[in-house]
């Protein structure tokens, strides 16, 4: 990147120009050895704009490397030397600190841009986010809401909050901000997918699958969501509905071991053991402490009357479950068969 060119990317950052960050970042990211600081610059905005995915595919890029946060931290130094005062410069340096794990320093940071710019949604929103992984619930709570109060249609915001709502089993504080999200965004895939687990957890099927179903219209190659969508479909009873969700879970996804399990059960149920066993062997492929797949496999080498293979797979599955009732329904069937 030429020096005027460069100009221009470190003039908007002093401005809070971030789209045009974003643009010029881009171009300077695709020239060869083009090194850490335009991915960085990227990453930046991104976070900004709620894009986590984007994000973490160019983290590698940016700060993957000792010497490339090395080289990113001397370009924020200099670019604080330049403009020392500018909340955005500090913003991008809480930023920088916050994924190099120096939290005091990104705290600081943070605390520095609420100082400067009062009514920046930003910080609080990162102080929230530092809060969170700390376990400040109470903290993280009240960092978002300040950052949802800068700014009402700050999305990223308001999923977050659902999401920490939902966490501490608050659903009537969760359903809300997911209903905002989706009122500024009604694609936003993400909103409908946890509006809709927010309502299954309140035992409201229906309009959970419907929300599940609205998020595949956005991102049909979802393979957890149409795992979730299987699952509500087979507490319904809808077994035919729940399966074809299952194997297409798998199909995006071969290493879904979940669903590999589901479909593995749904066969033994038909009495289709040797099918039914190819799909355990899947889900074991992909998790060999599945619990639930090894307890299959006892099951179909009982049914093929192979008494002590099952044994020895009601054993492990009985070890490696950690769910308290399902490690019960073991040790119940066990009793049952042998007494």
């Amino acid at each position: 990147m030429l020096f005027s060119e460069r100009s221009i990317i470190q003039s908007a950052i002093d401005a809070g120009q971030w789209d045009v960050v974003y643009d010029e970042a881009t171009r300077w990211s695709e020239e060869d050895e083009c090194g850490p600081l335009p991915f960085f610059a990227l990453n930046v905005v991104c976070l900004l704009r709620g894009d986590f995915a984007q994000a973490w595919r160019v983290y590698p890029q940016a700060l993957g490397e000792e010497a490339d946060v090395q080289r990113v931290r001397e370009w924020v130094g200099f670019l604080k030397e330049a403009s020392s005062d500018s909340p955005h410069l500090s913003l991008l340096e809480g930023i920088f600190h916050t994924q190099t794990g120096l939290v005091v320093d990104a705290f600081s940071c943070f605390e520095h841009v609420i100082a400067l710019e009062p009514e920046s949604p930003y910080p609080h929103f990162f102080l929230a986010q530092i809060h969170h992984r700390q376990g400040r619930m109470d903290q993280t709570v009240k960092a978002f809401r300040e950052a949802i109060k800068r700014d009402p249609s700050y999305v990223a915001a308001r999923l977050k909050l659902g999401v920490v709502y939902q966490e501490q089993g608050q659903l009537e504080m969760a359903i809300p901000q997911y209903r905002e999200v989706l009122k500024l965004r009604p694609d936003e895939a993400v909103g409908h997918t946890n509006l809709a687990c927010a309502l299954a957890e309140q035992g409201k099927l229906d309009p959970a699958i419907q929300e599940y179903k609205k998020a595949l219209t956005v991102n049909p190659d979802d393979a957890e969501v149409h795992f979730a969508l299987g699952g509500l479909y087979e507490n319904k009873g809808r077994v035919d509905l729940a399966k074809r969700q299952y194997e297409e879970a798998l199909r995006l996804d071969p290493n879904f071991g979940a669903a590999a399990n589901a479909i593995g059960w749904f066969l033994y149920d038909k009495g289709q053991n040797d099918f039914a066993m190819d799909y355990f062997s899947k889900a074991l492929i992909a998790n060999p402490d599945d619990a639930q797949a090894t307890f299959g496999v006892g099951r179909v080498y009982e049914e093929k009357r192979k008494p002590e293979l099952a044994v020895e797979h009601y054993q492990k599955a009985l070890s490696l479950e950690k769910d308290p009732a399902r490690k019960m329904r073991i040790i119940n069937f066990m009793d049952k068969i042998f007494g």
